[in-house]
């Protein structure tokens, strides 16, 4: 039973290793070399540590290992990489992939011959319906070509770029095709009168052509097969090297056209350090010249010389997304107003909780109030409702500009006019504080609580026989002693307000936006929030410039956190005591 067992966990190893060494290899040829590199490392420590016997209490730490590399490790190299490139909208690509594009993308083709090239589709029916076997049968020059369903030429992953067909002249009535022998009935024919073609086993009947009234009306199938098979799909005579390509024509419909690549590889000579150097280099096929390959992106010249952009790739633009921040006044502005709000809100957010609590905590802290258990249950209650539900309340149910108890009943009761609570940035902005504070002064008031009952009654004795009233006994004996113990609780307090995404992005979203700002930045944005909607949302993501951003925002929270404790004193008596 023994020797099974061990066959088996030997056969395991064996599995999850060949498993991994093929991820890894997969990932190092779709070039995330990173990824593989350290899935290949991680795979030879793991079967160092199970072979190895004095490697043994290092097994245990494996899973540890795995997650913190996976969770928090390539994260972060994958945050600091991303900043220092022009990752996001229009550069998603690495370069290999954008010059595939241009090489092989049906859309870089032009019409070489204005006139249209009549075809007609013909498809094998099942219970009535069209199908997607089908044969389309094209009319060149007064000779029939035939091609059957495009084949994928160029594919990365599961998107095919590129798909070819070949085309088949029709000599007879019987031909070849792709290994199969077909009929055309009748023969001889014309392209408007074929009635069917025949294989061994199968029926090809017509489903569509042009100016053919009956036929035209299965456009719904024809549209099918376009947007499936055709749009990104040459078929090509290799005996004359024609390439029929379908495009949208003046008329607004699809039709076959005689088209060539718009763009090709060549090479180029240029002058560098003094010499003559050959470069490979994409030329325009249709007007000879050069395209400009500049930071990230490919552009073409049109007959204006206006450069137009064609695609772009993932690369490397050293410090600009951080210089960026700082020389470019419509990112400047807006970024400088919301770190400066970010920084306000959780200043303010800290201390108007941590009074609120505070005060609640010190009048439940007296021993003469009697139902100090009911009162203390009450005030818990906005913590322990959940933290969404809560938020969406006081949106809709009560800051709704249009039927918010506030606007709807209690102002106008007031005599007062409606606020524009969402889009008055003043206005905005108090909701946010206002709600914030709500959801988190019963956790100021618990701790509060809790460190009030850790100061001796002796204390408040001496004091009292000294003469101090009561604000000297709060200034001079509470307040010192509860802060020692609260002020760690309220730097992390801080830090999380800094990065409370949930709150902004369900209470304004952000809202109102800057005017005049090129980034989508709203007034109550905070930089965790100003960071997702320029990585995920408005005109474009941009993953490079907001992983720029996320960085800044580690080192200020850090650098804010760390300069709190320094002020603070806070884990002073920790420290002491090692």
């Amino acid at each position: 039973m023994v020797k099974i067992l061990k066959i088996l966990l030997w056969f395991i190893l064996a599995l999850l290793n060949a498993i991994f060494l093929l991820f890894g290899i997969y990932l190092i040829r779709n070039a995330y070399y990173e990824l593989g590199i350290v899935l290949l490392s991680a795979l030879i420590l793991i079967d160092f540590f199970i072979l190895n016997p004095k490697a043994y209490p290092y097994r245990y730490t494996i899973p540890a290992l795995i997650f913190l590399f996976l969770l928090v490790l390539y994260p972060i190299y994958f945050t600091i990489k991303t900043a220092f490139t022009n990752y996001g909208t229009g550069h998603i690509f690495t370069r290999e992939e954008a010059i595939e594009r241009l090489l092989y993308d049906p859309n870089y083709t032009y019409i070489l011959e204005e006139k249209p090239i009549k075809f007609k589709i013909f498809s094998v029916f099942k219970d009535s319906q069209p199908t997607d076997d089908f044969l389309i049968i094209f009319e060149i020059d007064k000779e029939y070509y035939i091609g059957g369903i495009p084949l994928p030429k160029k594919q990365r992953g599961r998107e095919i770029l590129l798909r070819e067909g070949k085309l088949t002249k029709i000599k007879n009535k019987i031909f070849d095709l792709d290994g199969k022998t077909f009929e055309v009935s009748p023969y001889p024919f014309n392209i408007d009168n074929i009635d069917f073609i025949s294989t061994s086993n199968k029926v090809y009947k017509p489903i569509f052509m042009l100016d053919n009234p009956e036929l035209e009306k299965n456009f719904y199938y024809f549209t099918l097969i376009i947007q499936k098979y055709l749009i990104q799909t040459e078929y090509v005579d290799k005996e004359t090297g024609k390439i029929l390509g379908v495009k949208i024509d003046n008329d607004g419909r699809w039709k076959f056209f005689i088209v060539d690549r718009l763009y090709r590889l060549s090479y180029e000579n240029i002058g560098e350090d003094g010499k003559t150097k050959t470069k490979l280099v994409i030329i325009n096929t249709k007007t000879k010249k050069t395209i400009i390959e500049e930071k990230g992106s490919f552009y073409d010249i049109d007959d204006k010389g206006n450069r137009i952009f064609l695609v772009g790739y993932s690369a490397f633009v050293g410090f600009e997304n951080f210089t960026r921040i700082l020389t470019d006044e419509q990112v400047s502005g807006p970024f400088f107003r919301v770190f400066l709000w970010t920084i306000i809100w959780s200043l303010l957010t800290v201390l108007f909780s941590f009074s609120l609590g505070l005060s609640f905590a010190l009048v439940l802290n007296n021993r003469k109030l009697k139902g100090r258990n009911l009162y203390r249950t009450l005030l818990i209650i906005p913590w322990a409702i959940p933290y969404f539900i809560s938020v969406l309340t006081w949106r809709n149910g009560i800051f709704n500009e249009t039927y918010g108890i506030l606007n709807k009943i209690i102002l106008p009761f007031l005599g007062m006019e409606p606020i524009k609570w969402f889009n008055d940035p003043f206005w905005a902005k108090v909701i946010c504080l206002t709600v914030n504070t709500w959801l988190t002064f019963p956790y100021m008031m618990t701790v509060s609580l809790g460190a009030l009952q850790g100061i001796p009654d002796e204390l408040y004795e001496v004091s009292a026989i000294d003469g101090a009233g009561k604000w000297h006994r709060f200034w001079y004996i509470t307040f010192p002693l509860l802060l020692a113990v609260v002020a760690p609780l309220l730097i992390s307090s801080f830090a999380y307000t800094f990065n409370n995404f949930t709150l902004i992005y369900l209470l304004t979203a952000g809202g109102p936006p800057m005017v005049g700002a090129t980034t989508p930045a709203g007034h109550t944005d905070i930089l965790i929030s100003y960071v997702y909607k320029l990585a995920f949302e408005g005109r474009g993501q941009e993953f490079g410039f907001a992983s720029a951003i996320a960085i800044l925002i580690f080192f200020l929270v850090a650098g804010i956190s760390l300069m709190n404790f320094k002020l603070s004193g806070a884990f002073e008596e920790i420290r002491g005591e090692q």
